[in-house]
């Protein structure tokens, strides 16, 4: 392969991202004003990006991050041990999405698919997530080891050590670090809070770029954890309902990309904690989907995120290098169309998303989305 076609392809990293819902009973723990009354009774955290990062400057996204060979390092099976080992780790196991289309290449991380020793993906994915809270908004998901029994309930946060923000710059220096945070606890990351929620491809947008194949999980608290912004890439938070989030994107007070767009609207699905809860263990053993979006770009200037089950998406390898178009404009697209899975971008902070398929494995999609903002 040529120098010049090498450095076209998209650099690709294994990803995992943690949706952090907490329970908003005494929501004055959350360190920060209290929002406007909504329905919903738990909270979500978003973490606002630096503008000075150069990918996603200013988005507000859920903590996460890319996958580091230490979140698989078989060093980890000391600390699960004894309670806890290969093959599962006492996680209840779902089939993993299938993954015909599309074909990624190699990834760093795979280097460790050889060794026997190494973690499951399942698990090393949920460590990932945890450092990831840990070191972007210090927070600690974390279960002491003298209570490893796997139970069905609310996760906790662990309050933060004296020394967090020595820890912190550790972690975030040499990831290996987590694991040492953790034995300084006697703790194992709560990988049995994390429950799998979706898989988001990064679709093409620029040769040559970074993307990322990125598991996102969902995992409920009782109550928020003390939330500190490690204030270089990440440099402010809030506690939003879902309801709240989407007002205040389409106010232009917060941006949010598509994934984080449309997870949120996910979850306007549930009115409570527990609701949401059990949404996530009764669906355990469902298969989670795995979605890589394919851009169209209409007559009048809108992107359109094609996810699958749309009837325009193609299962078609050039996609994943490059981006549709038509002469058509978006209301047509949509006046024309009766299957829709698609977010329609109009402009930063103007969405809308058209859903009229069923999922393949139970879960909810959001409902129908159009906006006025002139009803704001």
């Amino acid at each position: 392969m040529s120098a010049l076609l090498r450095s076209s392809l998209s650099r690709w990293r294994r990803a995992a991202t943690l949706v952090l819902a907490a329970g908003w009973k005494h929501p004055g723990l959350a360190a920060q004003a209290l929002p406007p009354p909504s329905v919903e009774d738990f909270r979500v955290l978003l973490l606002q990006r630096s503008e000075q990062q150069r990918f996603l400057p200013g988005a507000y996204v859920f903590p996460g991050g890319a996958l580091d060979a230490a979140d698989r390092s078989a060093d980890w099976l000391r600390l699960f041990a004894p309670h806890h080992g290969p093959p599962y780790f006492n996680l209840v196991t779902r089939p993993r999405p299938r993954t015909d289309f599309p074909v990624l290449p190699a990834m760093e991380t795979d280097a460790a698919d050889g060794d026997d020793a190494a973690l499951p993906y399942d698990v090393a994915f949920r460590i990932c997530a945890i450092r990831e809270a840990f070191e972007e908004a210090g927070v600690l998901i974390l279960r002491p080891r003298a209570s490893l029994a796997a139970a069905p309930e609310l996760g906790r946060a662990l309050p933060p050590p004296p020394d967090v923000t020595a820890w912190r710059a550790r972690v975030r220096r040499d990831p290996r670090h987590f694991l040492h945070l953790c034995e300084h606890l006697d703790c194992t990351p709560d990988i049995w809070a994390l429950h799998e929620w979706n898989i988001w491809l990064t679709p093409f947008f620029r040769y040559g770029s970074h993307r990322f194949d990125t598991t996102f999980f969902l995992c409920c608290v009782r109550e928020p954890p003390p939330v500190e912004p490690e204030l270089a890439e990440v440099v402010g938070f809030q506690w939003s309902s879902p309801s709240e989030a989407i007002k205040s994107f389409m106010s232009e007070e917060i941006w949010l990309i598509v994934p984080q767009f449309y997870e949120i609207r996910r979850l306007e699905n549930f009115a409570s904690l527990s609701d949401l809860h059990r949404f996530c263990l009764d669906h355990v053993l469902e298969e989670v989907e795995r979605w890589m979006p394919i851009t169209l770009l209409s007559a009048d200037g809108c992107r359109l995120l094609l996810l699958p089950g749309d009837e325009l998406y193609l299962e078609d390898s050039y996609f994943v290098e490059n981006v549709m178009s038509t002469e058509k404009s978006s209301e047509e697209l949509m006046k024309e169309g009766k299957k829709f899975h698609r977010v329609v971008i109009h402009s930063r902070h103007d969405y809308s998303i058209h859903v009229t398929v069923q999922s393949k494995y139970k879960h909810v999609y959001p409902k129908n989305c159009v906006v006025n903002k002139s009803h704001l």
